[in-house]
C-alpha cells in the first residue's frame, strides 16, 4: 500500500513538471496593433509614436507590437477612421477634424478665440477630458494620448490687428471643415472654401487674400512667402491625439494596462512639448524669411474676443455642441476670475 501511494505521489510530481515543461515550451502570444499616421516620421508625433512602440514592447516584455505606419501611407483621417472601424489598423494619430468625425463634442475646442493660450487650454483640457474621452469610448475608440499640435494662427497679405482688418480680405477655409467655415461666416467673414493643400495657389492667382492654419503646417507650404503678416494672436488650439479601437484595448494583456497609460501620459506631455518648441522655431525661421508678426493691443485683443462672444448664440447647439461649450465657457470664466483676467 505505502508502495502505491509513493508511486501516485511520484507520477503526479512527474506530471506536474513536465506539464510545467510544456507550458514554458509554448510560444509567447504576440499582439501587433497597427497605427497609422498622416504626420511625418520626423515631427514630434512620429518620434513620439516610435518611443511609445519601443515602451509598450518592454513594457509588456514583447508581448504587444505597435507597428507605426508614418507619413499618410495609409491614406487621409476619413480612410484612417473608416479603416480603425473595420479593424483594418487598430490605431491612429488624429487632428481636431479627425477627432470630429468620431464625436463632435471635441470641436468646441477649438471655437474660435474662445480658448486663448496654453495655460487656459491646460485648465480646460485637464477637467473636460474625462467626459471627451467617455464619448469617444461610447463610439467604440479610446484616446490614449492628447496634445496641442500647435495654434491656428491668421496669415495675410495685408496687417490685421482687429477683425475689420480681417473682414475686408478674402480668407480661406478648408471644406473639410464645414463647422468652421459656418462660424466664421456668422462672425461676418468672407471665406472661400479651399484646401489647406490649395492655399498657395490661391494666394498667387489672387483668389484669396489671407488664410489660417498652425505654424507649422504654413511655414511648410511656405504660404507666409504671400500671406507675409501675422497678428499676435491664437485662433484656437490645433488639438490631436492617438487613438486605438476598443477591440484593440481588449486585447492588451490587463497587467500591463496601468503602467502603459502611464507611458502614454508621459508621452503625451514631452509630445506637446515639443511641439510647441517646434512651433516657436517655425514662426522665428518665418520671421527671418519675411514674415511680419504684428503685435496687438490688450485693446486690440479684446476686439476679438467681443466679436465671438456676440456670435456665440447663434452658434451653440448648431455649429458646437451645447453642454461642451457651456462646460467650457464655465471653466474658463472660473479660471480668469482666478488670474484676474477679463
Amino acid at each position: 500500500m505505502k508502495k502505491a501511494v509513493v508511486l501516485i505521489v511520484c507520477a503526479a510530481a512527474l506530471f506536474s513538471v513536465l506539464s510545467a515543461e510544456k507550458v514554458r515550451a509554448q510560444p509567447r502570444r504576440r499582439i501587433t496593433l497597427k497605427i497609422a499616421s498622416v504626420a511625418p516620421e520626423n515631427t514630434p508625433y512620429g518620434e513620439a509614436l516610435n518611443r511609445m512602440a519601443s515602451e509598450w514592447n518592454r513594457i509588456t516584455n514583447g508581448e504587444v507590437e505597435l507597428r507605426i505606419y508614418h507619413n499618410g501611407i495609409l491614406g487621409a483621417e476619413e480612410d484612417l477612421i473608416r479603416k480603425l472601424r473595420l479593424n483594418e489598423i487598430q490605431g491612429a494619430v488624429l487632428t481636431s477634424f479627425g477627432l470630429n468625425l468620431i464625436t463632435p463634442e471635441i470641436l468646441a475646442l477649438s471655437v474660435p478665440f474662445y480658448i486663448r493660450n496654453e495655460e487656459e487650454l491646460h485648465y480646460v483640457l485637464d477637467r473636460i477630458k474625462p467626459t471627451l474621452e467617455a464619448r469617444i469610448d461610447e463610439k467604440g475608440f479610446r484616446c490614449i494620448a492628447w496634445a496641442n499640435a500647435g495654434w491656428i494662427k491668421i496669415f495675410s497679405r495685408r496687417p490685421v490687428f482687429v477683425p475689420d482688418d480681417l473682414k475686408r480680405q478674402r480668407i480661406a477655409s478648408d471644406p473639410a471643415e464645414p463647422r468652421l467655415i459656418q462660424a466664421f461666416k456668422t462672425m461676418g467673414y468672407q471665406v472661400v472654401s479651399l484646401a489647406n493643400t490649395d492655399v498657395m495657389m490661391g494666394l498667387t492667382s489672387n483668389m484669396i487674400d489671407a488664410a489660417y492654419g498652425s505654424a507649422l503646417v504654413v511655414a511648410g507650404l511656405q504660404v507666409f512667402t504671400v500671406a507675409s503678416n501675422m497678428p499676435m494672436i491664437n485662433i484656437a488650439p490645433f488639438m490631436g491625439g492617438i487613438v486605438l479601437n476598443n477591440r484593440a484595448w481588449r486585447q492588451v494583456p490587463e497587467q500591463y494596462r496601468a503602467e502603459l497609460d502611464r507611458i502614454n501620459r508621459r508621452v503625451e506631455q514631452s509630445m506637446g512639448a515639443s511641439i510647441l518648441q517646434l512651433e516657436a522655431s517655425a514662426i522665428e525661421t518665418m520671421t527671418r524669411y519675411g514674415l511680419t508678426v504684428n503685435s496687438l493691443t490688450p485693446e486690440q485683443e479684446q476686439l476679438w474676443y467681443a466679436d465671438i462672444n456676440r456670435a456665440i448664440p447663434s452658434l451653440i447647439g448648431t455649429t458646437f455642441d451645447r453642454d461642451t461649450l457651456n462646460r467650457i465657457d464655465a471653466l474658463l470664466r472660473e479660471y480668469r476670475a482666478r488670474q484676474g483676467t477679463p
